[in-house]
């Protein structure tokens, strides 16, 4: 059974960070493409970060480029984001998800998705 949990979520104040985890399980991680998403109050899903296949390659959205990072460490599956300098408006549920191929293409891509963890930046 897949499944991708996230965790590290809370509230910080602008300027702050977070390291947010996504712990993938029930297949092979290096096989498939984890996508970082958030959902805000009103607001589409945004794709924020993707890591291709066995780590090749790293995507970023225009919005978080220079402070967000995506890692991971592929012994324990799990995939990382590390959210530095947060603004009010990253405010979010962050959501991982996985698909095979690539990063091209939007959320209806992806098979499986996590619960979501909650990040707020108060100003």
């Amino acid at each position: 059974e897949v499944q991708l949990v996230e965790s590290g979520g809370g509230l910080v104040q602008a300027g702050g960070s977070l390291r947010l985890s996504c712990a993938a399980s029930g297949f092979t991680f290096d096989d498939y493409v984890i996508g970082w998403f958030r959902q805000a109050p009103g607001k589409e899903r945004e794709g924020v970060s993707c890591r291709s296949t066995s780590g090749l390659t790293i995507y970023y959205a225009d919005s978080v480029k220079g402070r967000f990072t995506l890692s991971s460490d592929s012994a324990k599956n799990t995939v990382y984001l590390q959210v530095n300098s947060l603004k009010p408006e990253d405010t979010a549920v962050y959501y991982c998800a996985d698909r095979r191929y690539s990063c091209t293409g939007g959320a209806l891509l992806y098979a499986y998705w996590g619960q979501g963890t909650q990040v707020t930046v108060s100003s």
